[in-house]
Parts: structure tokens; sequence; C-alpha cells
């Protein structure tokens, strides 16, 4: 299961396939080393999401 608290590589080394959900969203930073200690809503913030979006966001990635 996949939460807002998640660390972005977490993420995308739990599932690969997310990477490209996360691109979608505006998340670039999938492969730069900062993936490795921001939490999925830290990065969502720094791009300008409010929390419903982040929530919305992150029901999308368990969908997956």
């Amino acid at each position: 299961m996949i939460t807002k608290d998640m660390l972005i590589g977490e993420i995308i080394s739990k599932n690969p396939k997310l990477a490209e959900e996360l691109t979608n969203m505006g998340m670039f930073c999938v492969g730069c080393p900062g993936a490795q200690f921001e939490t999925l809503e830290q990065g969502l913030k720094v791009h300008g999401k409010t929390d419903k979006e982040i929530a919305d966001f992150v029901k999308k990635l368990n969908k997956k």
C-alpha cells in the first residue's frame, strides 16, 4: 500500500511502473538523489499540489 508519507524512492522500488505516474504528475525528480529523502507528499507539495490532489493521487497509485 502506498501512502503520502512514503519516500519517493521507496515507492519506485516497490513498483517501478509507478515512476510513469509520478512523472505524469509533474514529478520529474524520480531519478534524482532527492527522491531517496523526500516523501511523496513533500514532492507533490513542492510541485504545487493541494491536499485533495495528493489524496486523490495516492488512491490512484494504490489502484495500479
